[in-house]
């Protein structure tokens, strides 16, 4: 048994535990509830971000990246939700609520940037009536950067291809919702 231990010793940098993201408000495969439904275009919720929780961030993680996207929607690369970048790497957790638009509830020097209804902050579900079932993935980034030191005004396509560079792993799950 020691010399097969022996043999992998050579592998302490990896991460035995798996990079998990959830959310108690938002479980995955769930359908999203009021609470994260948009106000406005028709639609009638709280507006109100999930709260969000993760852990086994890989080796040399430097922050963090929340991406909360709709490829379901009727335009072109799909609708962007919610944007966040440059949560420190201390940080685990957002809480219910993180994503109001001033950005006064995201941890100390995280970053909320434009998304597809064209401000900063959580934007809840929305989907055409009719439309069918949307899918909302919701996407943590661990990075290798502190900062990603992005234009205030960039396309949520813009960050995202920014957060994906700086990317060392990534969790996820989907959520959805219908009207």
């Amino acid at each position: 048994m020691k010399r097969l231990l022996a043999m992998f010793a050579f592998l302490p940098a990896l991460a035995w535990a798996d990079f998990t993201l959830t959310s108690p408000d938002a479980p995955a495969e769930s359908t999203l509830s009021d609470k994260q439904v948009y106000i406005g275009y028709g639609c009638n919720g709280g507006n109100t971000s999930p709260a969000l929780k993760w852990q086994g961030a890989p080796a040399g993680t430097q922050s963090y990246a929340v991406v909360v996207h709709d490829p379901d929607a009727p335009v072109e690369g799909g609708w962007y939700h919610w944007i966040v970048y440059d949560i420190p790497a201390s940080v685990t957790t957002l809480a219910t609520g993180a994503g109001v638009s001033t950005g006064a509830k995201v941890p100390k020097g995280a970053v909320q940037g434009l998304t597809s209804f064209g401000g900063k902050g959580y934007g809840g579900a929305c989907p055409p009536i009719g439309h069918g079932r949307h899918r909302y993935n919701f996407v943590l980034y661990a990075l290798k950067v502190k900062q990603l030191k992005l234009d205030e005004y960039a396309t949520p396509a813009e960050q995202e291809k920014a957060i994906q560079a700086a990317s060392l792993d990534q969790a996820k799950f989907t959520a959805y919702y219908q009207r």
